[in-house]
């Protein structure tokens, strides 16, 4: 068969239902093949939204999400959504067709070494230089991007090689291999570690959420009473309705959760990425025990020096602890206790405020009072990611998605987009500012053109707040983070949305309930927010960690 043929059927060997990007004309032979495919192509308007909505894809499912671009700057348009996939440790596949291999060792038109460009950004990069050799190349760059850690796998397919026969069929993937089991010693030096604790602190982070180990997690909290943090990307571990949940732990400033840290003896970091919440930010003065439960040895760093290690599969590891503790192993500790019951207190202070514009607070109140359990809110990053980490609570694994990695703007509208492909059956919302909404605004047109009824919710206030945030925060004043807006509403009417803007804080909620109740266009929600709270939320944090 034709290799670009056979590049499919591996694919669809792979369980590849669909796969997001632009065609080009080097990848001229993977597009016409797709028309005796079942895997559905959803045409993107940019080639770094294509790579979002993959990143996303991966990290609801497990499996890699697939996204295509062609050469030279399409590979390089797709590269920002491909780094933001590995550093969030979404499992993805990244196809980019290549010049002729004739051509590729001298300067010619759009010839770039994209290898070279996606070696730093993922787990694993190779070009095609074999037709025969594709089943073996699709298949380790699935097998990699889904082996934890997940991330990002590159292939690159010359344009050449694309139009050649060749015998070869896809092989038989095979069944996954199981994930080691925990050391005995290990959790038994745990188990003792534990016992000789007065406050231990979980710190649960993405890995407890993508190995599906929540069941274990909570398993272990009630059996303990030991009371719990998840990081952002962590969101709904431990519900946040569990009583000895202790939100999100993340936020850049001192707060509640931080507080609580910072008396704790022991921490057992769970799942957890040193690239979401540094611990010379909750370990100043190297004074806390470390137990390290995950699936690589502890990171070498100079505040994370790991009394214990527990290396294997997460939910096994979990299970092996919860398996030895007595029932002496049980703490409530009065102090964390208080931290979880100021917190609780805060998220009800702005229920019913009708300030406008409208506070971060109440925006999400509103929104978290008609999200379901399992619904799925898309975060963008932001000023408002802060907000939605503190202030909206994740009930459930996968409910809350948020890209502390890389942290790259622009995933919230394609990212809430392959969501609701995927669960059409629940509300999707993506949760943008204004600066990351115009980013990847183009991609209205793909939700328009699939029938997308995902709802876009634009926080408005015409600047890049989060930078103007942090500016305040460290000089006292701000520079360069104002911009001009075109009208939303109007904007994102003329790509065939349902669109409005709140004109007061009693609106947000029946604008909405309409969005969800839409059933083929999406609808976009612009709301004017109250940035003046960021720096007054500074100041509240402040009195907070002085008393």
């Amino acid at each position: 068969m034709k290799a670009s043929d056979l590049f499919l059927k591996c694919l669809e060997q792979e369980g590849v239902k669909e796969m997001y990007g632009v065609p080009g004309e080097e990848n001229a032979d993977i597009m016409i093949s797709l028309l005796d495919s079942p895997i559905e192509f959803v045409i993107c308007h940019h080639e770094q939204a294509a790579a979002f909505m993959a990143d996303v894809s991966g990290r609801l499912t497990g499996k890699p999400g697939v996204c295509l671009s062609t050469l030279g700057p399409g590979a390089t348009n797709m590269s920002t959504g491909v780094a933001n996939a590995n550093m969030d440790n979404s499992p993805v596949l990244a196809i980019t067709a290549q010049a002729g291999t004739n051509r590729l060792h001298k300067e010619s038109h759009q010839n770039m070494d994209a290898i070279s460009l996606y070696k730093p950004i993922t787990k694993w990069s190779q070009s095609v230089f074999q037709a025969d050799n594709i089943p073996e190349v699709v298949h380790k760059a699935f097998k990699l991007a889904a082996t934890e850690k997940p991330g990002a796998c590159m292939v690159e397919l010359p344009e050449d090689i694309a139009r050649e026969d060749t015998l070869v069929k896809p092989f038989d993937t095979g069944k996954k291999a199981r994930r080691p089991a925990p050391d005995e010693k290990a959790v038994k030096r745990a188990v003792e570690l534990l016992g000789r604790a007065e406050k231990p602190i979980i710190l649960a982070g993405n890995g407890c959420v993508r190995t599906r180990a929540s069941k274990q997690l909570n398993r272990f909290v009630d059996k303990t009473g030991i009371y719990a943090a998840n990081t952002f990307m962590g969101k709904g571990a431990i519900s946040a309705r569990h009583d000895r949940c202790l939100f999100a732990a993340g936020l850049g400033l001192k707060d509640h959760v931080s507080h609580a840290f910072s008396k704790a003896d022991l921490v057992i970091c769970i799942g957890y990425d040193m690239v979401e919440w540094h611990p010379h930010i909750w370990n100043i003065g190297l004074d806390k025990k470390i137990i390290h439960i995950d699936f690589e040895p502890a990171e070498v760093d100079q505040n994370y020096r790991a009394d214990v290690e527990i290396v294997g599969d997460l939910a096994g590891s979990l299970w092996a602890l919860n398996e030895r503790l007595g029932e002496s192993h049980s703490w409530d500790v009065k102090e964390f206790r208080e931290e979880r019951e100021h917190m609780l207190e805060e998220l009800q202070e702005f229920n019913s405020d009708n300030g406008f514009p409208v506070k971060p607070q109440k925006i999400l109140s509103d929104l978290r009072s008609i999200m379901g359990n399992e619904d799925i809110l898309v975060s963008d990053v932001g000023a408002h990611k802060m907000w939605v980490a503190r202030h909206y609570p994740a009930y459930h694994p996968g409910s809350c998605i948020i890209s502390n990695g890389f942290c790259s703007m622009g995933i919230a509208l394609p990212g809430a987009l392959s969501a609701k492909r995927l669960y059409p059956e629940k509300n999707v919302v993506g949760l943008c500012g204004d600066g990351g909404f115009l980013m990847n605004v183009q991609e209205l047109a793909t939700a328009v053109q699939y029938n997308i009824p995902a709802t876009i919710l634009v926080w408005e206030d015409g600047g890049y707040g989060l930078i103007k945030w942090k500016q305040m925060n460290r000089f006292g004043k701000y520079s360069h983070t104002d911009f001009n807006n075109p009208d939303l509403v109007r904007l994102a009417q003329s790509f065939g949305c349902n669109a409005v803007r709140v004109e007061a804080a009693r609106d947000l909620t029946p604008a909405l309930q309409a969005g969800f109740s839409e059933k083929k266009r999406p609808t976009v929600i612009a709301v004017p927010v109250d940035y003046d709270e960021n720096m007054k939320l500074t100041e509240k944090l402040g009195r907070i960690i002085s008393h």
